[in-house]
């Protein structure tokens, strides 16, 4: 473990993603692309295993931290790190990749003059840049890596989505995520020229702010510029107007991947609300209200939905207001299971994604009313869509059930009525999931492809054994998990309730 703690592990990690992308971009071959992808896809899941093994559970510092200047002048550099926060996104993003991959096997373009090798370039960038908002302790690197995003799911969404309006769904996520852009990053400059104004000089990396508090009045600025930065792409209501749009229009691996990645509940737990606590803790009822407010309406319009993809969309959407509700109780226990729930919707919902992009390649749709009997002609493909959807809506036994149970029973001691909205919010929930699969997977056949359709292949059947194992051993003993959450969970909390 010594010798694993002193290499530099995670600029590896950033960089095997990136080496795929640069070797794939002009690659003109499609098997040669698909497996220099899936090879470059799986040295970053092993590296980021490396990073687990590495890490010490017992203490809540950051850790594996690798540095470098970048931009001397305003002090900021290349700074990364992990702690019990982030450590567990590094797997489940490089896992959820390797599906991505594997589930694009055979993707063509609208453009059939394209490259075969783009695509998994463009979904090589996009894992190297979602890696390193995971892992970047410098604000500025952190932002540059936010941003970053952007363009590889435009062009994953415009080039290779499906139907004629994922154009339109491309330009409006990357509008909305940019226009989200804009108060991010007017509040980590004012984070900054706060610290200034207290130390003496212009400080971007995340250890030294966290340890120099803003003056109250300055907190209130910080935090609402962040909240509305990161809001958008949690999303929270009315920010979310993209997601279904995506959910339809983008490849079905790539939503799996937008889906699956909670990328703006990370960016609230890790600088929203330690950064600026005092402000946070006062607008309490702010967290509190958006996330009741998010698991509501997604259950309501998930059950509304005629298409399964647009149903997951949905439900995402009320389970990650689940997690800012979480984040609104300031209580250890709650933040554990906030980051079981995050993890859980890399497993679930992105397998579940997964699942419908196998389904769509032979029924040629994921509209509930061109489906029917899918379990009668593919029953693993549809045992593996029902296990992730139990996970979703939180089934004992399986990866949603401790975290839903930790973030519901803090919920109703700190806001009950919040906590009594979020109980009707599951049952909302596995509603909006079981009457979908009862309509599309059971009954008799109304579709002469699925009739004809085979079950999964060897391929498929490897994307999605991963994470149903994991959605079952997490399920059944969580403690492990949770003992290496602890430390950094209390952590988070002694330094909200010190300020």
């Amino acid at each position: 473990m010594t010798e694993l703690a002193s290499f530099p592990l995670l600029s590896a990690l950033l960089a095997l993603p990136l080496g795929g992308a640069l070797a794939t971009a002009l690659l003109r071959r499609a098997p040669w692309a698909q497996w220099i992808a899936l090879s470059a896809a799986l040295l970053t899941l092993l590296a980021s295993l490396l990073v687990v093994a590495a890490f010490d559970g017992q203490t809540s510092d950051f850790q594996l931290v690798d540095s470098a200047n970048w931009i001397v002048g305003l002090n900021v550099g290349y700074l990364v790190g992990v702690d019990g926060i982030s450590l567990f996104f590094l797997p489940a993003t490089a896992l959820l990749f390797c599906g991505a991959v594997l589930a694009g096997w055979r993707i063509r373009a609208a453009d059939a003059a394209l490259s075969p090798g783009l695509y998994f370039a463009f979904l090589l960038l996009l894992e190297a840049a979602t890696l390193g908002v995971f892992c970047a302790l410098d604000t500025i690197l952190f932002f540059f890596c936010w941003e970053f995003t952007l363009l590889p799911l435009y062009f994953l969404t415009s080039l290779w989505g499906g139907g004629a309006g994922r154009q339109a769904a491309a330009v409006r996520y990357f509008l909305v995520m940019l226009a989200s852009g804009v108060p991010l990053l007017f509040g980590l400059l004012a984070l900054s020229f706060g610290h200034a104004a207290i130390a003496g000089s212009l400080m971007f990396d995340l250890p030294t702010l966290l340890a120099t508090p803003l003056p109250v009045a300055a907190q209130y600025a910080v935090f609402l510029l962040l909240f509305v930065g990161f809001a958008a792409k949690v999303p929270l209501v009315p920010l979310h107007t993209w997601l279904p749009a995506l959910a339809m229009g983008a490849p079905a691996a790539v939503t799996a991947l937008i889906v699956g990645l909670k990328l703006g509940a990370y960016g609230l737990i890790r600088l929203a609300i330690p950064l600026a606590p005092i402000a946070a803790r006062d607008l309490h009822w702010l967290l509190a209200g958006c996330g009741t407010l998010a698991i509501l309406y997604g259950g309501v319009a998930a059950m509304a939905h005629s298409n399964l993809r647009g149903v997951l969309a949905y439900a995402s959407l009320s389970h990650v207001g689940l997690v800012v509700l979480a984040l609104a109780t300031f209580s250890a226990s709650a933040l554990q299971g906030a980051l079981l729930q995050l993890l859980n919707f890399s497993v679930a919902a992105g397998g579940g994604f997964l699942v419908l992009a196998f389904l769509q390649r032979r029924s040629g749709s994921t509209d509930i009313a061109q489906l029917g009997g899918v379990m009668r002609s593919m029953p693993l493909l549809s045992g593996f869509f029902l296990l992730f959807g139990l996970a979703g809506i939180g089934l004992p036994g399986t990866s949603g059930f401790p975290g839903e149970l930790l973030i519901i029973v803090a919920a109703l001691h700190s806001h009950t009525g919040a906590g009594l909205a979020a109980l009707f919010g599951t049952v909302l929930a596995a509603a909006a999931f079981l009457a979908p699969f009862r309509r599309a997977f059971l009954g008799p056949l109304r579709n002469a492809d699925i009739a004809a359709g085979e079950d999964l292949l060897a391929r498929e059947k490897a994307v999605l054994l991963m994470p149903a194992l994991l959605i079952l051993a997490v399920g059944v003993y969580p403690m492990p998990m949770l003992e290496l959450l602890r430390p950094t969970a209390e952590a988070w909390v002694a330094a909200l309730a010190g300020l």
